[in-house]
């Protein structure tokens, strides 16, 4: 038992769920990403260059052959281009939230800290030392 129970404390400790959750979160926003790019950007770019459609581009080494039932090879660099471009997107969003984080933190930072309350010595010093001078 004192395997699984130290198992349980570290797949609870927090590090671990905010992992969790960061790569849930970053699956969801790679979908996002994705339509994106193939559903808003992708098409006027490609209007842009006379109807190219990136995703289908490809550069065929061998055609398929369909008696000997042997598949295409091909490199799709067309698909390469669209995942160039989500990283692109990814990379630039991510560097907009840490450049927000960064100027969130540079805030903080400036505040002037309180000065600290003088501890009960002090205080006790200071009353001794007035009465002393008003003797």
């Amino acid at each position: 038992m004192g395997f699984l129970k130290e198992f349980k404390e570290f797949a609870m400790r927090g590090s671990v769920v905010d992992l969790a959750v960061g790569v849930i979160i970053g699956g969801a926003f790679g979908k996002i990403v994705t339509s994106l790019v193939d559903d808003i950007i992708m098409p006027p770019i490609g209007y842009l260059t006379g109807g190219v459609d990136f995703s289908s581009k490809k550069l065929i080494l061998k055609a398929a052959d369909e008696a000997t039932k042997q598949a295409e090879v091909s490199v799709n660099y067309g698909n390469f281009i669209n995942v160039v471009i989500q990283f692109l997107i990814v990379a630039f969003c991510i560097f907009c939230v840490i450049k927000a984080l960064n100027s969130l933190k540079r805030k903080e930072e400036t505040k002037p800290a309180a000065p600290a309350a003088p501890s009960k010595e002090e205080t006790l010093l200071t009353e001794i030392r007035d009465i002393l001078k008003n003797k």
